[in-house]
């Protein structure tokens, strides 16, 4: 087992993705993260589809413990803060001035712990006029200029997971570990900011150094012309991605591979630029070629090619791929009331070692009676000292 962040305490009064994505990353590197959350229903994000142990609740909240309280309650207030007073981080992610009122805003905090992370998750930052605009994924998508490029040209609609979110609390995480760095020799704690306006811009940087370098405004088509990536269905109705990149030989590699070396001659396609320029061109005639054979036919002829491919797979394929399973990308553990629960360990390998323990999400309050004990037990050692 590697955790690296052992030593770390996180307490988290994240709710939906962002705040505890963004726990869970550091709980995934071995911190101790408390997730505080509203008595009878917690996380909002736990009854999404019903019950309060949701799928959407379950992706961003294992390796940590739960507990519940309602900060309103002068009692509960005293715990949290008794928590707070022994934690490395706090992570929010309210709207501005919601924290205040909940008894976790930074300057209450600050007294309590001087060498407190104090990380505040917002979606268009702390000031200026879209402050106490709501937002949620698809609107952070879609200020920062990354949801048009991947708006479906041909009958558009949203589509793909919450990438705002999830790389919002990356960028948090990250934000994190550098003050915890900075503390390691300061010994003071900072404020980290980070809206989720501001992380997906930072996220879709590619297309605005485009913009301000040669005035393209790129499109859900920009990268994958210019890259030369396809995605082809196969006889066996499963698809297949290819990424040919600027190298020659891997165009050659494809011509080899789909038995087309005819095109190799064709103007339209001999040298990049004239198959950037027909891309649609090359699809159109590769197309019904590759829903001659299954996906793994095509597979096996792509790689005796060198060609950089893989089949594109779905949720329920992937992790059963060889390489998947030689890296042990899926790893389970048993909850005592919820039973199996199976996900992605971290990707990190330490001097060689990857952490394949997972500890599974927690049922509301499932830790409240063990943190509270906890807390008591802080209290008595700072009166005996």
């Amino acid at each position: 087992m590697v955790k690296i962040l052992r030593d770390i305490r996180v307490v988290e009064m994240g709710t939906y993705i962002t705040g505890p994505a963004a726990a869970m990353q550091l709980g995934d590197l071995g911190a101790d993260v408390i997730k505080v959350e509203r008595p009878g229903e917690g996380d909002p994000f736990r009854a999404f589809k019903g019950g309060l142990y949701s799928p959407h609740y379950q992706t961003y909240n294992r390796n940590k413990r739960s507990i519940a309280l309602d900060t309103k309650s002068p009692e509960d207030l005293a715990v949290f803060h008794e928590l707070v007073r022994g934690a490395d981080v706090f992570i929010q992610n309210f709207r501005p001035g919601v924290a205040e009122k909940l008894g976790a805003g930074e300057a209450e905090l600050r007294a309590l712990n001087p060498r407190l992370v104090y990380c505040a998750i917002s979606g268009f930052g702390t000031s200026g006029p879209a402050r106490d605009r709501p937002a949620y994924d698809t609107v952070a998508q879609a200020a920062s200029g990354y949801l048009r490029l991947v708006t479906p040209p041909t009958n558009p609609r949203v589509i793909g997971p919450a990438i705002a979110d999830a790389v919002t609390g990356q960028y948090a995480a990250l934000g994190i570990l550098a003050a915890l760095v900075e503390r390691a020799e300061t010994g003071a704690g900072r404020r980290l900011d980070v809206s989720m306006l501001e992380a997906m811009t930072h996220f879709n940087l590619d297309s605005f150094t485009h913009y301000y370098s040669v005035g393209e405004i790129m499109g859900p088509l920009s990268r994958p012309v210019v890259s030369q990536s396809y995605t082809f269905e196969c006889a066996d109705g499963k698809w297949i991605a290819i990424h040919l990149s600027s190298p020659t030989k891997f165009w050659n590699g494809l011509l080899e591979a789909t038995g087309q070396a005819a095109l190799a001659d064709d103007p339209r396609f001999s040298e990049r630029l004239e198959r950037i320029r027909h891309q649609d061109d090359l699809i159109e005639i590769l197309t019904p070629v590759f829903k001659t054979a299954t996906r793994d036919t095509w597979c096996a002829r792509l790689l005796a090619a060198e060609v950089p491919h893989s089949p594109a797979y779905d949720s329920n394929e992937a992790l059963e791929d060889p390489q998947a399973k030689h890296l042990q990308l899926a790893v389970t553990a048993e909850h005592p009331q919820m039973g199996t629960f199976t996900t992605v360990r971290p990707p990190y390998g330490f001097d060689g070692a990857i952490d394949r323990d997972v500890r599974p999400p927690p049922t509301l309050d499932e830790h409240g009676a063990e943190i509270r004990a906890e807390v008591r037990a802080a209290i008595a050692r700072r009166v005996a000292e």
